[in-house]
């Protein structure tokens, strides 16, 4: 599977910014969403290869929208990389249970992100 377009959801636009820099950089579409309602909206207009998750966001977290998501049978093989502040080893263990393939911490490391973008896309 290759990763050529991404939906990065985080409710700040900074870090939109940023993640949309570094993902374009490496080549890849990038679209944005800000809640889960635009998520949604989003996912239904068009699916993306990977989805970037934030976990604090008004209204639906990101650990909600993930299980969402996750578990509903048309998207449930979009991988998501939770991109959070939550750093806690309890917090990265609640999103890989609520369906998220990966968990990075924010600042985000524009070559760690790579390196975990591309071990989504290797043979297991």
């Amino acid at each position: 599977m290759t990763i050529h377009k991404v939906l990065v959801v985080d409710d700040s636009k900074t870090e939109q910014m940023h993640l949309t820099d570094l993902l374009q950089k490496g080549g890849m579409s990038v679209r944005s969403a800000s809640n889960a309602e635009d998520t949604l909206r989003l996912l239904a207009l068009e699916k993306p290869d990977l989805i970037l998750m934030d976990v604090v966001m008004p209204g639906q977290n990101g650990f909600q929208l993930t299980r969402t998501i996750s578990r509903d049978p048309v998207y449930a093989d979009i991988p998501i990389i939770m991109c959070t502040s939550k750093n806690q080893e309890t917090d990265r263990v609640w999103g890989m249970r609520q369906g998220a393939k990966d968990y990075i911490t924010k600042p985000v490391d524009g070559a760690e992100l790579m390196a975990k973008i591309k071990a989504l896309t290797s043979p297991a």
